[in-house]
């Protein structure tokens, strides 16, 4: 197994002009510590517009000054938001990072998140899937060929050399975020890894589990001829101190993590600054949903810890990412827990990596059938679905953003 850790740049009010500054100098500290400790992968998101829950617009900025602080870490875009970006925006900035980074860069690729995030660039929330399709069309192929030119039903783009090339051949590792649990199964089939959301049990990951290798098997239909990516990656809560009790306590706020995201989708667009979401979140702390634990996270000692990272292990899991900077969580606890954890806790996981990668091989040979198993006790949504059709409504996406007079209507 595989560890990664996770950063939203979350930054819950009150502030003060230093605020995000600090912010973001720590987490270059926090990913070059989790360097020199070994873990394996290091994400950034990417939103847009979403004060307190994410700081993170420019992924790219930030990766980039990771990669020159880090020598072993694979640095993952997690996502480029293919819904709000230009094509040859992003091929540029994501091969440039391969080269500054020596070739470690892992390419999430998502289509965002809100209305919040994508009205203001000339989208429709429920065009955003069919959107991202014609954007892996029209991005991918610019990493292994010279010229490009691309005529699709979104984007069209004329014959250009788009360059830089990145260092890792073709392209660097595909992944697709699946904030919805069933959206594993579209990314095994298109071929690509799967970040997704910690399960709530043992049956459930092996549920998701088999269905993404089987479906990565017998379904996979790629958008065009890139490398596939057969991996599923899940994202979990994180907090590793002497007891149970000392690591709750230090991640109490953790869950703002799910509660921001929320109401935005509920609730949002919001005028800018009239709403304090770390307020909102404390009172939801209080009801008896705000209580519930889902008994999934990864807080807690490493004993207990342990204990769940290896029902991960036994569904065959390939990489947990450790949600570490979320809410409230001080730079102290975060480096603490990461010391905790890669001390007491990763050696031995990583350690049977080697018998992992021999049980997916004889997966994909085809010598390991895996069991199909009923995904929909275990499907719980998490973000927020397109409640209307796609238009499939043609529009300029060339020239980038523009906005629209019905910016702040739904939809």
């Amino acid at each position: 197994m595989k560890f990664g850790i996770f950063y939203e740049h979350q930054l819950p009010r009150d502030w003060d002009e230093q605020s995000e500054h600090r912010l973001f100098k720590q987490s270059l500290d926090q990913i070059e510590l989790a360097d020199r400790l070994g873990f394996d992968y290091a994400w950034e998101v990417e939103h847009h517009f979403l004060e307190e829950y994410s700081h993170s617009s420019a992924p790219e900025v930030f990766l980039g000054a990771a990669s020159q602080r880090t020598k072993q870490i694979r640095l993952g875009h997690g996502i480029i938001q293919l819904t709000t970006n230009h094509p040859a925006r992003v091929a540029e900035k994501v091969a440039t990072l391969d080269l500054l980074s020596d070739g470690r860069v892992e390419l999430g690729l998502g289509e965002g998140a809100s209305v919040t995030e994508l009205h203001p660039f000339n989208l429709r929330f429920r065009d955003k899937r069919d959107v991202w399709e014609d954007a892996v069309r029209a991005t991918l192929p610019m990493f292994w060929n010279h010229g490009w030119e691309y005529d699709g039903e979104f984007f069209k783009f004329p014959l250009r050399a788009v360059v830089p090339k990145p260092l890792q051949k073709p392209h660097p590792p595909l992944w697709v975020a699946c904030s919805q649990l069933d959206t594993i199964k579209y990314a095994a089939h298109r071929g690509m890894g799967a970040l997704c959301f910690k399960f709530a049990d043992l049956d459930a990951a092996r549920a998701w589990v088999n269905a993404y290798y089987n479906t990565f098997l017998r379904h996979q239909e790629k958008l065009c001829e890139y490398q596939a990516n057969p991996n599923i990656a899940v994202v979990a809560g994180f907090m590793c101190c002497e007891t149970d009790e000392e690591a709750w306590q230090k991640a109490d706020g953790w869950t703002f993590f799910q509660f921001a995201l929320q109401l935005y989708n509920k609730e949002g667009p919001f005028e800018p600054g009239t709403v304090n979401f770390w307020e909102r979140y404390l009172e939801w702390k209080q009801t008896p949903a705000g209580q519930k634990r889902t008994g999934s996270e990864l807080i807690g000692s490493p004993e207990t810890i342990r204990e769940r990272l290896a029902e991960l292990e036994a569904a065959n899991v390939d990489q947990v990412i450790l949600l570490n900077q979320a809410g409230k969580n001080t730079h102290q606890d975060i480096c603490d827990s990461l010391k905790l954890f890669a001390e007491t806790v990763m050696p031995e996981f990583q350690g049977r990596e080697d018998e992992h990668q021999a049980w997916k091989q004889s997966v994909l040979a085809g010598e390991v059938e895996l069991e199909d198993i009923d995904t929909e006790p275990f499907n719980v949504t998490r973000g927020r679905k397109p409640t209307l059709p796609s238009t499939r409504e043609q529009r300029d996406m060339v020239a980038g953003a523009v906005g629209r007079p019905d910016s702040q209507s739904a939809g």
